[in-house]
């Protein structure tokens, strides 16, 4: 009995060794980290790299905030905390001054400064009274020629979540994802007369994302042996709303030097010229953007050419049907974003072994729904019926498929499909045999070539 007691100590402690070295091996956290310097985002970069203006510009910023009202979404209840950092205003003067092209100036808590100035004077006039008054002034404050208003005006939870999982005799895996979407506005007001100069607009996605893995088995009929491992990973809302705040501020610039609002500060505008057609391009590239940061218009165009490598295999009267290789060629014609007509040859062999072997010539025709016609990955369904010829009576069947195609190109696609077909008459190998129809059943790997595409 003492024995067994010190094995299970022994094994216990084994298995804590174990997930502390599995805990370090997948770069989980195993010890308090020392205070860093903030992350950086890839817009602060574009950002610092901007060209240098020929004067800066004094703006000001009174407040930049948090216009969503929106609360962290949870499942246990209600929750108070703000899903937007509340600091955005921070934020703000931080991408102005990594710009190099503003001198921001306070504005924000400026009844703080008045009150401090207020407090220096007042204590020159006290203690210096003998002084030259002229040395007891404060030079004046700047004032700005341009203010910066706008915030974050929308938080969108759950605009996309999914996940994948598989489980097989008490071992699975899984892994789930969520995106959320946060948008902001940044304008541009003269203090000269009130106009608003330029609007920019931009919306940046926060990606959450989840990989589990899990063991489940019996050992015997009184042991049992579970182990689980996992890893989340939640991209923080603040880096997200700095990416956003910094691409704000730098289309800002950019529309502000194509538009000659920033007056001398980019007057010359040829050294300015790559930095528009870049620009440019990228509203371009933008017009036809979906959520998700999808381009739906370059992607599925009205027709396309398919090619695929099918292997078949035949339900018929024998016995020892066999698996063989057969090709397709087709075309589709889109009808519409989800429908289109599908026409095709194919060549394959039915075979039963040491029985049967014939080769057919197989023109289809096929009505298809495609799902997510706007999406890169998309899966999708057909039915329609063909014809099947050889140097014996043609044969006429009809079949229904499906399967999934994922873009990997503005105009190229890899498929995956299967396909069943099942025949009008039962006698594909000239024997007629019980009431079921000749059937076959194929799996395809394709490509799927979209004409007319960018």
């Amino acid at each position: 009995m003492r024995t067994y007691t010190y094995t299970r100590i022994f094994f216990c402690t084994f298995l804590l060794c174990l997930m502390q070295a599995c805990s370090s091996i997948l770069g989980l956290p195993s010890d308090p980290e020392r205070s860093t310097m903030g992350e950086l985002t890839p817009s602060t970069a574009e950002l610092k790299n901007l060209p240098l203006p020929k004067e800066k510009i004094v703006i000001g910023v009174y407040k930049f905030r948090d216009q969503t009202g929106q609360y962290k979404p949870s499942e246990n209840g209600n929750n108070w905390s703000t899903a937007v950092p509340q600091g955005t205003t921070t934020i703000l003067i931080k991408a102005l001054e990594d710009s190099r092209w503003f001198i921001p100036i306070e504005r924000e808590n400026i009844a703080n400064l008045l009150n401090e100035r207020q407090i220096i004077r007042s204590t020159r006039q006290e203690y210096n009274k003998d002084a030259d008054k002229n040395s007891q002034s404060l030079p004046p404050l700047l004032y700005a020629g341009i203010l910066l208003e706008g915030g974050v005006i929308s938080y969108d939870s759950n605009v996309m979540t999914g996940g994948l999982g598989a489980r097989y005799f008490g071992i699975g895996a899984s892994t789930q994802y969520r995106q959320d979407r946060i948008t902001i506005y940044l304008r541009a007001v003269s203090t000269l007369n009130g106009e608003i100069l330029k609007t920019v607009y931009i919306s940046k996605t926060i990606l959450s994302t989840s990989v589990n893995g899990s063991f489940f088995r019996y050992i015997d009929t009184e042991r049992l042996l579970e182990a689980e491992v996992g890893l989340t990973q939640n991209e923080p809302v603040q880096l997200a709303v700095t990416e956003a705040i910094e691409k704000a501020v730098r289309s800002l610039i950019v529309e502000g030097i194509r538009d000659k609002i920033w007056g001398k500060a980019s007057e010359n505008l040829t050294g300015y010229q790559a930095l528009i057609n870049d620009y440019n391009k990228e509203q371009e590239d933008n017009v036809g953007r979906t959520v998700g940061n999808k381009f739906p218009e370059n992607y599925r165009q009205k027709m396309s050419v398919f090619a695929n490598v099918e292997a078949q295999k035949i339900k018929d009267d024998y016995v020892n049907p066999k698996m063989n290789v057969g090709g397709k060629l087709g075309v589709k014609y889109f009808i519409s974003p989800n429908f289109n007509i599908e026409t095709s040859a194919g060549y394959f062999t039915l075979e039963n072994e040491t029985i049967i072997k014939r080769s057919y010539f197989v023109p289809e025709l096929n009505l298809e729904f495609l799902l997510f016609p706007k999406y890169r990955f998309s899966p999708y369904v057909y039915g329609g019926a063909g014809a099947m010829f050889s140097k014996y009576k043609p044969q006429y069947k009809g079949q229904v498929g499906g399967g999934l195609e994922y873009m990997i190109g503005n105009n190229t696609a890899i498929r995956v499909s299967s396909q069943y077909d099942i025949g009008f008459k039962d006698n594909w190998e000239g024997l007629v045999n019980g009431k079921r129809k000749d059937q076959a059943l194929r799996f395809a790997l394709g490509i799927n070539f979209y004409l007319g595409n960018k």
